[in-house]
């Protein structure tokens, strides 16, 4: 096993524990938003040290704002080494209400200067929410950005968190009210644009084209996606396999499906019960 392979592989089997964070009325509660942000900042260093020492590996530059922002929008901060009964690859983040994971993944044989990637833990493995802490704040504060504009007062206080939250960081990444300059009335095609390419978004545009019967485009959009946009995830190739059965292109949809099981399992997306 090479040697990033196995620090990766030996990280703390420790229980799961939650080191800080509440709920999201509970984050407008508090007595300020920068008492959250100190709070989560306390305990960024063990994730960064975390990244560095046992995952072998840089910690991404935004990680202690990363943090702050999940914080700030009501996840619990959570131990790195909280990984019991978790794939081993993974860095734990932070914990939603609802009880998903936001994480890190660590491959163990990435190509040079590919960053970590930004993952939600799954009960059927993992799911691809960017392909870089960077990527994940800009969304983040781009989607705060267009519900405080449609007038939600919420949102508008939410928003106000994350900015605090994100500190100097938010301006290199995103500046703000710039969806609202853009004018671009679709938010899925401003991240696209301007963001980044995310699986569920470009699911939701080809299954948006399947349901206004344009299977051309919908296919034009599900073979675009597996066009080693992310590398290492048979997600692209499980959905191209759904679109492709869909239209009626059975071949073509099993050939799919067959190419996705050459990436790891937890990489589907979907539940699999591999045969004997």
């Amino acid at each position: 096993m090479r040697p990033a392979a196995a620090a990766a592989a030996s990280v703390l089997q420790a229980p799961r524990r939650a080191l800080g964070g509440v709920s999201l009325v509970g984050a407008r509660c508090a007595s300020s938003s920068s008492s959250s942000s100190v709070a989560a900042a306390a305990t960024s260093y063990d994730h960064v040290s975390f990244v560095k020492e046992i995952a072998v590996t840089d910690p991404p530059e935004h990680l202690n704002s990363l943090l702050n922002v999940l914080h700030a929008r009501g996840e619990k901060i959570v131990s790195p080494g909280a990984k019991r009964g978790l794939i081993p690859l993974v860095v734990p983040l932070s914990e939603s209400p609802q009880g998903n994971l936001t994480s890190l993944l660590r491959w163990p044989t990435a190509p040079s200067g590919m960053e970590m990637p930004v993952v939600e833990v799954r009960s059927h493995g993992l799911w691809l929410l960017a392909k870089n802490v960077n990527q994940y704040i800009h969304r983040i504060l781009v989607e705060a950005d267009s519900r405080a504009e449609s007038g939600d007062d919420l949102w508008s206080a939410v928003r106000e968190d994350l900015w605090s939250a994100v500190g100097e960081a938010g301006p290199n990444i995103y500046k703000r009210g710039d969806l609202k300059e853009s004018q671009t009335a679709d938010l899925d095609v401003y991240l696209l644009k301007k963001v980044g390419l995310f699986p569920d978004i470009l699911e939701r545009k080809a299954s948006r084209h399947l349901e206004k019967g344009d299977s051309v485009s919908a296919l034009i959009t599900s073979e675009f996606y597996t066009r080693d946009q992310f590398p290492g995830f048979g997600r692209p190739f499980v959905f191209n396999s759904e679109v492709q059965k869909r239209i009626g292109r059975t071949s073509e949809a099993k050939e799919s499906a067959r190419v996705a099981l050459k990436s790891p399992w937890w990489t589907l997306g979907c539940r699999y019960e591999g045969g004997s």
